[in-house]
Formats: C-alpha cells, structure tokens, sequence
C-alpha cells in the first residue's frame, strides 16, 4: 500500500491497484518499531504519511534487560512504534485520497497474467510469495530455517522500555522481548530453542493455551497481567535470500524478497524504505529495467548488511545457554551489541554512563579503554589485547627470513600491538605453501629469525613476538599467492603428504600421500626440532597451526580425513595426532613460554567441522595445556560457503570462551579499534587478532591510541617517533 501510494502520488495519471486477500483490517502481529533514519526517508518521500504516523508513533529511549536477579538499564536508544491496525488505516486513507483501488479480500491474478496486463507488478506477497516461487529459477530463493521457535502475542499495557527478559526453566531457557506500541499495550514476543518448545510441551497447545502458559512463566514483567494472541502460531523463523529482486516487469519487495529477524526489529523498516526507493527510482526513470536494476544496486547493501546483523542477533538468542553464565552487566552488554550494529564507542554516545560501569567492571582504569588493559598469557603478560595477526609474506628464500621479513615484522612491533605474530613457519622443506614460505627447519633459518625477535625486543620493549608452527599437509606445492593462490607450480613440484589421499581440488592439485606411521613419527619430530630452534630464536610464543586445511587441520575435519586407523572415524580418532604433535612440542618448549593453537571453528561446509566439533576440539587442546585458542574458520576445504561480514568469526571465539572459560583470541574482519574494544568488552574474546589493518597501517595500535586519547604505557611511542604521536593538522574544512 505504501508503494501504490508513491506511485500515484508520483504520477497521479498512473492506474495502481492493490490486490489483498485478507480484510481491510487484517493483520498479524500487533506493533511495528521504526528508526529515526526510516522517518526521516518517510518524511521526504510524502509529508502526508509520515506527519499521521508520527502523530501516532509511541516514543520511548530505554532497553531493560533483566537477568538472574539483575535490571539493567541502558538509555539513549531512541525508539519510535504504532499498532499495525493504526499503520493499515493511515495507508488505506492514503492511498484512498489518492484515487488507487484498493480490492480487499481479493486474490490477485496469476503472475504471468499481471506482467501480461500491467506495465509493473510489485509482488509484495511475504515469504511465501507466489510470484517468487513462480519464478524461483529467476528469482534463485534461498531459504533458511532457524532453531528456534517463537510466538506473537500482546499485553494490554504499556511498558516504559524495550525489554528483555530470561526465563530458566526446569526445560530450557526461554526468552521474551517486549515493546510498547501504543498508550496501553504492548508487544510480547516469547522465543525459545525447538527442543526447548517441545519440552515443555509448547507443541500440545493452542493459541489460548501457550498465551496463558506464557504469561505464567513471564509474570514478574507482566504484573501478573494476560496475554492474547492475534491469530498467533509458534513457528521458526527463516532468513530469505534471493539472488534477484526483478524478472521482466515483475519485482519483488520486502519479505517477499528479503527477511530480517525480529530481534533487530527491521522487517517493516526494510519494507517501506524498499518502497520508497523503488517508487523513486521508477519516478526517476528513464525505462523501467533501469528503475529495477537502479533500485537493486541501491537496496541489495543495505538490506543484506541488515541481514548479516540479523543473523548474528538471531543466533545469539539461538546460542543463549551458553551465555547465561557471564557476569551479569557484561551479560547485558553482550546483549546490546550482539548484533554489532552498536559497539562501545556508539553506547557511550548514546549511554555514558552504563557504558563506563561496564568498563569499570571489566578493570579498566579511568581514561584506559579496553584494548589498553593488560593480559596474562601463561607466563607472559601482554601490555594491550591487539595481536598482529600471521600473514604469509611468501619473500624468504630457502625458508630464511630477510630484510623484508625485519622490516614487516619490525614495523609491527613498533607500531605498538601487545603481540606480533610471524606467518606460518613451515617445519620441513616438505612442509612448505610456496617457495617463498619462511621455515624452521635449519639452523640458518632459526638464526635469521634470531635477528629479528632481537630487534623486535631491543627495540619496542613490552612487545611480545610470537611464531606461528605449521605443515602445509595437501594444500603445498603451490605458487606465490600472487601468481595464482593455490594453483600447483608450473615446475619444481614436491611431493605431498596428508591425512588422507585427497586432493585440495581433485584435477588441480596432486594427490598427497596418506602418512603412515613412520611418516606421522617423522613430521611429529620436524615440529619439535622447529619448537627447539624457535625457543633458541628467541621467540615469546608458539602457536601450532591447526587450522585453514593445512597438515593438522586435514586430521581435524571430516572433509579431509577419511583415515579407518586409530587418527580417523570419530572426533576423538582425529584429534590423536594433532594431541601427539601439541603434547610433543609443549615438551620441548620452554614452561614459562606461553603456546596457543589456532583453529577452524567450522569449515563452511556440510559434512565438516562444526562450532558444536569446535568446542570439543578447544576442551581437547585446552586440557593438553594450551594457554589460548585462535579461533578461525574454514579455508579447509576449495568449496566453502563463509559468511562473510564484520567480525563475522568472531562468534566461534565467542562461543568457545563461554563454553569453556578458556582464553580465545577472535580474528576476521575486525577492522576498527571500536571492534576491538566491543568484543573486549562483552566478553567475546581476551585478544583481537588483525591482519589486513595492520598492511594498511604498520602503526595501527598507536594511532588507536592517539584518536581515544590514551597516553599510558600500553601503547609507548617509540623515542624517535614522539614527534608524531599526534594526528597532523589538516587543511581547512570552513569553505
């Protein structure tokens, strides 16, 4: 309706009908949440609109959210509801005073009839469209069901926040998110897993039944008040993905095309900001497949970042046990920014002081953000939580590290991080990626890097330099990374052993040879003597890769260990020899001397690693005496499926540590010392580990530093760069 009305009021000489099954007043659900930025776009597109839904609109500030025994409330939030039926009426008036034809209880034509008959069809038709599924070759939907179940109902009164609520019962952890929507009632949203649903027997009852069960387990919030439903079922919640929006003069629009959960409260939002961008690029012309590609090009971004955000709000509510037992404000915290949409630097904005009773918490010292606090790592303390992350440089020859190796990692250690990691140090000259992979393997080699752990400490004292341990197992014999990543050596190949007879890419890559016993003695014995020689090199830590496909990884995961003897079949079989290689090296490396192990946490794809197989793996390590876990994912296998986004790792990481209490280093796509800061703070990690930021800028920790303006001893300037410890003036911006 929204849409029709843009259009007519576009161009009042078009003819715009409206095809509705259900009655004028129809509708499921009872509120709907609007941002101040959807508004603001609902303004300009028609004054009209927008001046009877802000005469309508309940506004409030606060998210309460309660746990264990504990409120917390964070202010400054700025939220903006009404009732649907309230929405419904003022579109129908609009649309009404407008002259479009509204036709309620009224299936529409076929697709195919419409696109014959009309020169736009807008397929507005929900998750379940027609028109999609008419077209699902074109439109390429992909549809992904949840775990948890969850049920619309309302009270009738208003609550003065947005709330959260945790309810342990003797089946499961339920939880409840709730919103006022007008003067006297409010939105109750209950949410729980599957099994939990069937446990407590929520699958026996109907709408009346689960609404009072319901209000039962939730009272204290409710004051003991009912609850009512609206046509209300339980169901799973499924993200929509279509690969196209448009076919032909056909284009679909909000749920139809995309869905967002609940928890972010953005499925009516994208709705009516799709309309108003499809109406204006429709206005703008000048054909109409240009209108449809232009409005894709401009929604598609926005609306899959609020996808990724939804996704990891939704997850977080899926994975809620294992939360519950953080402290209780870092619990909420985590909460607030489960979606990382609001980090620590955007909740002290809009909330100083919550955000500062977390910090105090977290044992920041006044004016220190978090990144600056120290860490304990076995025996080595770290002065700030920032690791530079192992990146292959691929420029040593013959496995020694050069003069492009000391400056890199020199630079590193300069520019402030609590700790500096090599790239992966093969073991064996069999254990290389590429020609140009640093090694361990002779004493030429341990020298060299000798010289620049030596640089490293004489020169940025307090900077911990840690090496990275691996064997390249079937994913070695490649070029450089820039001549073709992963692709085989046009000559000169070496032969490859692995867990398993597998090639990384069969046809591609060559097939490596399985290790039999003596070969698994054999590279079990080139990692101990690469541990001695690293020890004598001087190096603060050790990390054993057991990640991204390479040798121990390729025991880890099922994809690339097919092995029947006593290293494969169950978890417990393919973690022996990675368990062997970690107990054999943490004898030989110095006790005092911190050792962690990178892992993938998933490997993307069906059939392998999973974060439930990743937890496991972590207790393993962490019982053998790792002191960490770097947690990382997939690159195990040529036919994964990351999701990609900001931080969007860093949830592994984050499970790990609540699981098991274990110390986590999170990677991937952290970007931004806000990132940082915010995992700190919620308590998803201990370490953040960056890569790319640190290519982009050698100093990234310092000028973290600068822009926060934290002068203290975790992040010292170097004497000769002082003088810089300041952002420069820039050029004058007052025109």
């Amino acid at each position: 309706m929204y849409a029709a009305a843009l259009l007519k009021r576009g161009d009042p000489a078009r003819r715009v009908t409206v095809w509705e099954r259900n009655a004028p007043d129809d509708t499921f659900g009872f509120g709907v949440v609007l941002s101040d930025e959807t508004l603001g776009g609902l303004q300009d597109a028609d004054p009209e609109v927008y001046a009877e839904l802000r005469a309508a609109l309940v506004r409030w500030d606060d998210i309460d959210i309660a746990h264990r025994g504990h409120l917390f409330t964070s202010t400054g939030h700025g939220f903006a509801a009404l009732g649907r039926h309230r929405l419904l009426e003022i579109l129908q008036r609009r649309c009404a005073g407008l002259g479009v034809d509204l036709r309620f209880r009224a299936e529409a034509p076929p697709p195919d009839v419409l696109a014959a008959s009309h020169d736009l069809v807008i397929a507005a038709d929900g998750v379940h469209s027609r028109t999609r599924e008419a077209h699902a070759e074109v439109f390429g939907p992909t549809l992904t069901t949840h775990r948890c179940r969850y049920i619309w109902l309302a009270a009738d009164f208003a609550l003065d926040a947005f709330r959260f609520e945790t309810a342990e019962t003797e089946h499961g952890v339920m939880q409840l998110h709730a919103y006022p929507y007008d003067a006297g009632s409010s939105t109750v949203i209950v949410e729980m897993r599957e099994e939990v649903w069937r446990a407590a027997g929520f699958d026996e009852l109907d709408e009346t039944e689960s609404a009072a069960r319901c209000a039962k387990i939730f009272a204290e919030v409710l004051h003991g008040r009912a609850l009512r439903g609206n046509n209300s079922a339980w169901t799973a919640f499924r993200t929509l993905v279509n690969a196209r929006w448009s076919h032909g003069n056909t284009v679909l629009l909000g749920d139809a095309a995309h869905t967002a959960h609940f928890s972010i409260g953005s499925g009516t939002k994208l709705a009516v900001e799709d309309a108003v961008a499809l109406a204006a690029h429709v206005d703008a012309g000048p054909t109409l497949p240009e209108a449809l590609a232009a409005y894709e090009d401009e929604r598609r971004p926005l609306v899959e970042s609020t996808q990724r955000a939804a996704v990891a709000s939704l997850r977080w509510f899926e994975e809620l046990a294992e939360q519950l037992d953080r402290p209780p404000r870092q619990f909420a915290f985590n909460l607030l920014t489960r979606s990382r949409r609001v980090t620590h630097d955007n909740l002290r904005l809009r909330d100083p002081a919550f955000t500062a009773s977390v910090e105090r918490e977290f044992g920041c010292p006044p004016g220190t953000p978090p990144m600056f606090t120290p860490f304990r790592l076995g025996g080595l303390t770290l002065r700030n939580r920032v690791v530079v992350s192992p990146m292959d440089l691929y420029v040593a020859e013959e496995g020694v590290p050069g003069d492009f190796h000391l400056v890199h990692l020199g630079a590193r250690a300069l520019g402030g991080a609590g700790l500096v990691m090599t790239e992966m140090v093969c073991v064996s000259e069999q254990g290389r990626i590429t020609p140009g992979c640093a090694g361990l393997w002779t004493d030429a080699q341990a020298d060299a890097w000798a010289r620049i752990t030596a640089f490293a400490h004489a020169s940025a004292p307090g900077t911990a330099i840690g090496v990275q341990l691996g064997h390249s197992g079937r994913k070695g014999s490649t070029r450089l990374m820039w001549e073709g990543i992963d692709e085989p050596l046009p000559t000169g190949n070496w032969p490859l052993v692995a867990a398993s007879p597998l090639p990384y890419r069969p046809g591609v890559n060559q097939t490596p040879r399985a290790l039999d016993r003596a070969g698994l003695t054999s590279v079990r014995e080139e990692f101990t003597a690469a541990a001695r020689r690293a020890a004598r090199a001087g190096f603060d830590l050790l990390e054993l890769h057991c990640a991204h496909g390479y040798l121990l990884s390729g025991f880890l995961s099922p994809l690339t260990n097919h092995r029947t003897d006593a290293y494969g079949g169950d978890l417990a079989g393919r973690l022996r020899y990675p368990l062997e290689v970690f107990d054999a090296v943490r004898e030989v490396w110095p006790a005092d001397r911190p050792m962690t192990v990178r892992i993938s946490a998933t490997d993307w794809a069906e059939g392998g690693t999973t974060a439930e197989d990743a937890v496991e793996i972590a207790r393993a390590f962490a019982a053998h005496g790792a002191d960490a876990l770097d947690v990382s994912t997939g690159q195990v296998v040529p036919d994964e499926r990351p999701e990609y986004g900001r931080s969007y790792q860093t949830p592994f990481a984050d499970r790990i540590r609540a699981a098991l209490g274990v110390p986590v280093i999170a990677v991937g796509a952290i970007s931004s010392w806000d990132d940082v800061n915010s995992l700190l703070l919620a308590g998803r990690t201990d370490l953040c580990a960056l890569a790319r930021p640190h290519l982009y800028d050698p100093h990234w920790t310092l000028h973290a530093a600068a822009e926060q303006g934290y002068q203290g001893a975790a992040a010292p300037w170097p004497a000769p760069y002082r003088a810089g410890s300041r952002r420069p003036p820039t050029g004058r911006k007052d025109g």
